[in-house]
């Protein structure tokens, strides 16, 4: 096979320039190298210590296509890719790093034919999640969150299939702080008028992750394009739905196999509820009281 060549033009110095690039280029790579930006920038942890071929084995692509993604950005090859992901690593988040060096039970030697295996497994990706969500979630982008869903009349939920808990649990949170809340459930195929209903003062929230729910992402078009104010949680910049919102929380959520952890996304919303109602002045207790 021949070497690539680097583009010409400056690699990103940087990670944040590294995302912006990303950003900027979303829908113009092609579907292979797409798929190694969307891995990079789910799991930059993970990025910054391990070998190319173990990366390439976890993000599901040949060793050649990580090259390639990596000159295809200018950078001469993956050692000096990886270089940015290990300078955003400097600092207080190299204990994490060191954690993650060892892969734990849920490496490739655990027996997950053993329901302890699996237990200590989910226990692991939930809090290896929960790190990187600490430590990578916007504080600003969080309370502009807050102000959007404060200043709407009602909020509209998409959340389908694995975020489908996740977008009813929103739903029942809201309405228990007193915001009029409404679940798009696409029942007899009918999201296009229910996206149709969501009104000039509401929010529609969007919810989707990596295998981005094309009903989902359908239903945050139509509220653009009709110039309905979105609101997104998804897992990087590259999401179809993040471009749409005026406002993203990012949610890096680890996985075990075919299953992805929740547990982050489920420290967000609540996060979302609490603040919420602490804005609006009421609470849980006090709402359910009334009724």
């Amino acid at each position: 096979m021949t070497d690539i060549p680097p583009r010409p033009g400056p690699a990103a110095s940087d990670y944040e320039a590294l995302r912006t690039e990303l950003a900027a280029r979303s829908g113009t790579l092609s579907r292979r190298l797409a798929q190694v930006a969307q891995f990079f920038l789910n799991h930059p942890e993970e990025v910054a210590i391990h070998t190319l071929v173990r990366l390439a084995d976890q993000a599901q692509v040949p060793p050649a296509t990580i090259t390639r993604f990596a000159k295809e950005l200018g950078f001469a090859g993956f050692a000096e890719l990886q270089d940015v992901f290990r300078q955003r690593l400097l600092g207080p988040r190299l204990p994490y790093a060191a954690r993650l060096a060892d892969p734990g039970p849920q490496g490739a030697g655990a027996d997950l034919d053993q329901p302890g295996q699996v237990f200590a497994s989910f226990v692991e990706a939930a809090v290896q999640s929960l790190f990187r969500i600490e430590a990578a979630l916007d504080r600003t982008e969080l309370d502009g969150f807050i102000e959007g869903l404060a200043g709407c009349e009602a909020v509209h939920v998409a959340a389908a299939r694995g975020a489908f808990g996740l977008g009813a649990y929103m739903v029942y949170g809201l309405s228990n702080i007193g915001k009029r809340a409404h679940l798009i459930d696409n029942i007899g195929a009918m999201r296009a008028e229910q996206a149709f209903a969501i009104g000039p003062s509401d929010a529609l929230l969007a919810m989707t992750f990596d295998d981005y729910t094309p009903e989902t992402v359908e239903i945050a078009r139509l509220a653009a394009r009709a110039g309905r104010r979105v609101l997104a949680i998804t897992d990087n910049e590259l999401s179809p739905v993040a471009p749409l919102a005026a406002r993203v929380l990012y949610v890096n959520e680890a996985r075990l196999g075919h299953f992805r952890s929740q547990v982050p996304a489920m420290v967000v919303c609540q996060t979302i509820i609490v603040s919420l109602g602490r804005r609006l002045g009421t609470s849980w207790k006090e709402n359910i009281q009334k009724r």
